[in-house]
């Protein structure tokens, strides 16, 4: 029996989206596969993640793609990143909770080409004066991968609607990152 290793990931990102806490049984599990199969195809957890990590960067990648992120006003184009990264948002809160993703020399350059276009889209909103100049375009982006997180887990959780993710996100990010016009 072949077993589709993208059904894999998806299901085990599926799962531990939900129970971050899930074992490899657990995985396998709802994955519809015996230990043993998941094991020919991840030696355990670490690869596993690291699996879950390669797709994450891959669908954030793609979201960014989409967004078109140098067109029209930045605000425009970070409402766009929004609703394009949605459907990644719970692997992505999942992803930035894995400590062992961000630390020592083995980080994957993947998160290095994210966070540099979303740097970018920053920048633009601040050099065209749609955003404050006092918040770094860095730490911008950490704000937003932060809320994205909470995002996914508060949609999850149901306490908050998933058609309000991208206004939410949207509305508060937007509302601290504004640039105020002095009277």
């Amino acid at each position: 029996m072949s077993v589709d290793r993208e059904q894999v990931l998806r299901s085990a990102a599926a799962l531990l989206t939900r129970k971050s806490t899930a074992t490899m049984d657990e995985v396998a599990r709802a994955a519809g596969i015996s230990r043993a199969t998941l094991h020919r195809h991840f030696a355990g957890r670490d690869a596993l993640v690291r699996a879950l990590e390669s797709l994450g960067i891959q669908e954030c990648e793609t979201a960014l793609d989409r967004a078109r992120l140098d067109e029209g006003p930045a605000a425009d184009a970070l409402r766009r990143l929004i609703r394009e990264m949605e459907p990644a948002a719970p692997l992505l809160a999942f992803l930035t909770t894995e400590n062992q993703l961000f630390e020592g020399e083995g980080q994957n350059v993947g998160w290095e080409r994210l966070d540099g276009r979303m740097v970018a889209l920053f920048r633009r909103g601040q050099e065209a004066g749609e955003f404050r100049i006092d918040l770094t375009p860095a730490w911008l982006c950490e704000a937003l991968y932060g809320l994205i997180g909470s995002g996914a887990w508060a949609v999850q959780d149901g306490r908050v609607a998933a058609k309000d993710f991208s206004y939410m996100i949207a509305e508060l990010l937007l509302g601290g990152a504004r640039r105020r016009v002095e009277p």
